[in-house]
């Protein structure tokens, strides 16, 4: 039985779909929104950067690319996704949904999210370009701090999102404000297993890499340790280009996985199949980040969340409790990262069919 559920399955409540946050969720019109610019696109559909006409209040609007007539593949999905972002849209770490609205000439949906700023893809590959160098430890923490937050939060309401990296961060108010978005992927862990393989190679963790169909919320905790060590080093950390290639390379960093250090690890469905360097007997991780890169409270965090035993993984909630987060504030105001404002992408239409 796979993992495809309705939203009545996923644990999503007929209360959650029409209220939220005590108050109801508005449905519009598409015609209600002027179209300003393209944000982003992906293999599903675009989000887009529009005005409200009535209150000149902008917002980004979710919509799903549609191929030929008829009904867009993963308009389900997208409700689906709405439905998990109204249970949540009171946290200040994750994108707020203001409702939905509707095409009155085709009948297709979109998400009316707000508008945050630029995706933490998008800064880190102009700073890359204007070779600027890393985040410092201080700028990663608050980072890292309003992310973590925002996942207990999710894994808190039995919400995964399997799909964290850069390119669904965003970041607004030159910084200070983090926030995730983009649960297209998300699944419930009301859900019964098998789980599908979900997300992108670079940030997947290895027990979904070996094919254990009943992982848990730790593959979006390991997905946080590979932003982390991105922000800290300025480029990914793995980057594979298969499956066995992406296990290799964490391999290569982190030591090759035995019945000590992993002790489920030889009964995972792909482990066979991935030959075992020797050599690879040793975790590498301080030794890519140097006490003079990380202190050793920033590094106990780095390395419980980039484990590769899912049982010996930080959750995010302990993650937070560790010495390097204390005396930091719940509010997002202090220690802003040095972000740089963007302009939109190229102008678009037609997104409202």
């Amino acid at each position: 039985m796979g993992e495809k559920r309705s939203a009545a399955d996923s644990g999503v409540t007929d209360a959650d779909e029409h209220v939220a946050g005590g108050k109801r969720s508005r449905v519009g019109s598409i015609d209600d929104y002027e179209l300003t610019c393209g944000l982003g696109t992906g293999a599903f559909g675009a989000v887009v950067r529009a005005r409200h006409r009535a209150t000149g209040k902008d917002v980004a609007l979710k919509f799903l690319r549609r191929c030929g007539r008829g009904k867009p593949a993963g308009e389900d999905g997208l409700l689906r996704e709405g439905l998990f972002l109204a249970r949540f849209r009171r946290h200040p770490s994750i994108v707020y949904l203001h409702g939905v609205a509707r095409a009155s000439r085709s009948g297709t949906w979109s998400l009316v999210l707000e508008h945050v700023g630029p995706s933490l893809s998008r800064v880190l590959r102009e700073r890359r370009c204007g070779c600027r160098p890393p985040f410092t430890e201080e700028e990663v923490r608050h980072v890292m701090r309003q992310l973590l937050s925002g996942v207990a939060r999710l894994h808190k309401g039995r919400i995964v999102h399997r799909d964290i990296k850069p390119g669904n961060i965003l970041v607004g108010d030159g910084g200070e404000v983090v926030k995730l978005c983009d649960l297209g992927l998300a699944m419930c862990t009301a859900w019964k297993p098998p789980y599908q393989q979900a997300g992108t190679p670079g940030y997947k963790a290895p027990e979904m890499l070996l094919g254990k169909p009943d992982y848990d919320e730790l593959v979006d905790v390991w997905s946080l340790g590979c932003v982390m060590g991105e922000l800290l080093a300025g480029v990914p950390l793995f980057r594979g280009q298969t499956g066995t290639d992406q296990l290799f390379r964490i391999y290569h960093l982190l030591g090759v996985p035995c019945r000590h250090t992993w002790p489920s690890y030889p009964s995972l469905p792909l482990a066979g199949g991935v030959p075992l360097p020797r050599c690879w007997n040793r975790n590498r991780l301080r030794q890519r980040f140097p006490e003079e890169r990380l202190s050793r409270d920033g590094f106990e965090v780095l390395n419980g969340l980039l484990t590769c035993n899912p049982g010996a993984r930080l959750s995010a909630a302990a993650a937070l409790q560790l010495p390097w987060f204390a005396g930091q504030p719940a509010s997002p105001r202090q220690e802003p990262a040095s972000f740089t404002a963007f302009p939109c992408a190229d102008r678009c239409a037609g997104f409202a069919g």
